[in-house]
């Protein structure tokens, strides 16, 4: 028994009209997967799987030249683009991979200003309030109150730095980047609670000692530095000397480290009598003295 059934027939013209009505989807701010096809004097032809293909003008590449254009977009290869302009009469749809980067660039740089995270970038230039800096083909820049080295600025043109983001403004195009912060927020990952730490002190007031070591710095307060009272903080340290201590307490949040010199103490007043002794044995006090808890 036949099962055949009679389909209507299904002619070039049928093709083409329910060609013609499909819907693509192609829209501006769309980022879309295609491939190279060809190149040409004007740009870069990219079948994206609409009807025509799509174009991406040169100046939508972010490149200097042709050979630069072939070898970052080689005939065949698969990319991401952005979605410029949406088709035309003719069906073709206008890319851009330069929008497409800066794009991308500027989500990183608000992910990375919420994590506080370091990354690098290249110093383009100087002027009188700092650095400019390229950020993935973004301007951005560093003030001279920023950096760790303020006095010849000239030298760091070309060189690599470690940044953090200070400010983001996407409508302004503005990107303020902090070294100092980046070199702080680096070395706040490399200490630790109970770590011995070789300083200088930096400043003395009345209530400690200010004390920097590893581009950071330290309050050792008063009451942590003997077991014994001190009435004067200057007759037993002098700004420039070197100290060791421990550190006690760490909160990156507020750029605190708390630092303690009486953990080395085996009697009462000892840092008082002879620092310096107290000092060249810190790690076996620190250790006899944990011991004993």
């Amino acid at each position: 028994m036949s099962t055949k059934k009679n389909f209507p027939a299904f002619s070039m013209s049928d093709f083409a009209s329910a060609l013609e009505a499909h819907d693509y989807n192609f829209a501006t701010g769309q980022v879309v997967s295609g491939k190279v096809v060809l190149h040409d004097s004007d740009g870069t032809y990219v079948d994206i799987g609409a009807k025509s293909l799509a174009f991406l003008p040169t100046a939508e590449a972010p490149v200097n030249s042709y050979e630069h254009l072939l070898k970052l977009l080689p005939p065949d290869s698969v990319h991401e683009f952005l979605i410029i302009r949406e088709q035309n009469e003719d069906g073709e749809v206008r890319l851009s991979l330069r929008r497409l980067r800066l794009m991308r660039t500027w989500a990183m740089l608000k992910e990375y200003q919420a994590e506080a995270k370091v990354f690098e970038c290249r110093v383009a230039g100087v002027n009188n309030g700092g650095l400019i800096v390229d950020v993935r083909g973004l301007r951005g820049f560093v003030p001279r109150s920023h950096l760790i080295d303020k006095d010849d600025p000239q030298s760091l043109v070309g060189k690599v730095l470690s940044v953090v983001v200070l400010d983001l403004d996407e409508q302004r195009n503005r990107i303020i980047l902090s070294h100092r912060q980046a070199l702080r927020t680096a070395a706040f990952a490399h200490i630790a609670r109970g770590q011995i730490i070789t300083g200088v002190v930096s400043s003395i007031r009345p209530f400690g000692v200010f004390v920097d070591f590893q581009g950071l710095s330290g309050l050792l307060h008063l009451k942590e530095i003997s077991q014994k009272y001190i009435s004067d903080l200057s007759s037993v340290f002098q700004e420039g000397e070197e100290l060791k201590a421990v550190v006690l307490d760490i909160d990156e949040s507020k750029h605190r480290i708390s630092l303690s010199t009486k953990v080395f103490e085996l009697h009462a007043g000892e840092i008082l009598e002879n620092k310096q002794a107290v000092f060249a044995t810190a790690e076996e006090r620190l250790a006899k003295n944990m011991g004993a808890e």
